[in-house]
């Protein structure tokens, strides 16, 4: 790694994407794709574009997408089942102000060369919103069909981070790896909008010290409230050991149902809760007070139409805790 790259690895990054979703001591709102209540694995991607206008327009700091390339009929969700990068490209014109973040690429299945071009590429069109956050997969059916062992994912998925992490930063990089040797060429085009943020999910198969040294941010899963605040503070103090420049976000999805009664009680549901929109207010305050930056909601589990759901939550629940401005946004 040059010295240039080494410096910038150092420094938040200021890509419009990472600011409006990410600031210390705030917190901001997220939604999955798709924005759709379905019962199994496979959702209707009908009606998306209008909801995600609406999400958009309505103060969402950022629209997630999943990366899932094979159906596993046990594992019992899609996500918004067309391949991420073709499907972040189609929201362009619907998604103008929010970030586009991915939740997560699976790069042990991905070639470097290919996801880098395809986030640069993608960091052009949208005006630098793209926020990439990537994993190591959790999947085991995926793995054989790419001829990958699963057991190696782990040493795969810091290679392939490392190889795309230099394609993005450098120009002309020599790289020697067991994905490829890469002599006397280089990546076109490079990211337009400062270094691009890269944040990762969960464990993906490495130690808490090597993410947060790493990494830009860190996406975690919903957890009794009690058990979050001390994963935020494990992870605050990973950052402090690791020695970084600046306080590196956390993110965490949330499954919520929405109950018409404002005031309803949370009950737990998979991987979030049932409850009304002053109760997840309250819970909203309190995440943050945990050092929690974004919490990204998913409405797969929803009793409400979904429409009406996005609605509430954009008048009664988002400008509570907005996206944050930045000076450089010029979405094209």
């Amino acid at each position: 790694m040059n010295a240039a790259l080494h410096a910038s690895l150092t420094a938040a990054p200021t890509t419009p994407g990472f600011v409006r979703m990410f600031a210390p001591g705030k917190l901001t709102l997220g939604l999955f794709f798709p924005i759709a209540a379905y019962e199994g694995d496979m959702p209707s991607l009908e009606g998306q574009t209008t909801l995600a206008a609406a999400a958009d327009e309505g103060g969402f700091a950022a629209l997630w997408t999943r990366d899932v390339p094979l159906r596993d009929p046990s594992f019992g969700d899609l996500g918004q089942v067309l391949d991420p990068w073709v499907w972040m490209t189609y929201m362009l014109p619907y998604v103008k102000q929010a970030a586009l973040a991915t939740g997560s690429l699976i790069l042990p299945l991905r070639h470097p060369v290919h996801t880098a071009k395809a986030a640069a590429s993608l960091d052009l069109l949208s005006g630098g919103r793209l926020v990439t956050g990537v994993a190591s997969g959790d999947r085991p059916v995926e793995f054989p069909a790419f001829g990958v062992d699963l057991s190696t994912r782990g040493e795969r998925f810091r290679e392939t981070f490392a190889y795309l992490e230099t394609l993005l930063g450098e120009s002309f990089p020599r790289i020697h790896s067991s994905l490829g040797a890469l002599v006397g060429a280089d990546l076109v085009p490079k990211p337009g909008h400062g270094r691009m943020p890269i944040g990762v999910t969960g464990g993906s198969q490495q130690s808490p010290d090597w993410i947060a040294a790493n990494a830009d941010f860190w996406l975690t899963y919903p957890r009794a409230p009690q058990v979050q605040a001390q994963i935020a503070g494990d992870w605050r103090a990973a950052v402090e050991r690791a020695g970084a420049a600046f306080q590196k976000p956390v993110a965490q999805s949330l499954y919520i149902d929405l109950a018409a009664d404002p005031d309803e009680p949370p009950r737990p549901i998979h991987l979030g809760f049932r409850l009304g929109r002053n109760r997840l207010i309250e819970l909203l305050r309190m995440f943050s007070q945990m050092g929690v930056n974004h919490v990204a909601f998913v409405l797969k589990f929803s009793r409400r139409p979904v429409a009406e759901v996005l609605d509430e939550l954009t008048r009664e629940v988002v400008p509570l805790f907005p996206a944050h401005r930045s000076a450089s946004h010029c979405p094209s």
